[in-house]
């Protein structure tokens, strides 16, 4: 990916707390000497060594992924900037936005109880705390049967790439007002692109 580097994200804590915020990734890899992507959620273990995510069996990107370098792009919160904004009309609009790349080598999980546990995993992170669903009310038999439907995969964490492009290339007066424009927009990335700018303001 190319970080200029004011854009650069140089704190691992940062890349991981992206990772596990924004956590339905994009994982690239070759199949048939072809580029393929599957959209999926990928969890970062407790020692941040590992991605942990599966497949639907019949989607083929899983068959040649092994002794693969593989890419997930975790997508953070992006947003257009108007030039409008700012105290010139000699400007053009841009983008902000916030990703991580993450490179590794696929392991395919084969122990059908890693593979429970990677899915009691996703069902805690994303139900909601007084939620009274819980995996096992399914049963085994089901759970086992639901399981073949799919293939389980563990990513070897080599190499982490963390951009924040938030407007850090412009003069603080800049930056200030285009928080103030995005704090009045009502959606979610453009708060927390404002969010982002102002902890990366540089006075």
């Amino acid at each position: 990916m190319y970080i200029p580097k004011d854009f650069k994200i140089t704190e691992e804590s940062v890349a991981y707390g992206i990772m596990k915020e924004h956590s339905f990734a994009t994982l690239f890899s070759q199949h048939d000497g072809m580029p393929v992507a599957t959209h999926l959620p990928l969890l970062l273990n407790k020692e941040n060594t590992y991605l942990y995510g599966h497949f639907a069996r019949p989607n083929p990107q899983w068959k040649e992924i092994e002794n693969q370098t593989v890419l997930a792009v975790f997508h953070g919160p992006h947003c257009y900037i108007s030039p409008s904004w700012y105290e010139t009309s000699k400007a053009v609009p841009t983008w902000n936005y916030v990703t991580v790349h993450v490179y590794g080598e696929v392991e395919l999980l084969k122990d059908e109880s890693e593979l429970m546990d990677s899915f009691q995993d996703l069902v805690m992170k994303y139900e909601a705390p007084d939620s009274s669903y819980t995996l096992q009310e399914a049963g085994a038999e089901y759970l086992s049967g639901m399981s073949k439907g799919v293939q389980g995969f563990k990513m070897k964490i080599k190499k982490i790439e963390g951009k924040a492009k938030v407007s850090q290339n412009h003069s603080v007066e800049r930056q200030e007002r285009v928080i103030h424009q995005l704090e009045q927009i009502p959606h979610t990335d453009e708060q927390q692109i404002a969010e982002w700018m102002k902890a990366n303001v540089k006075k």
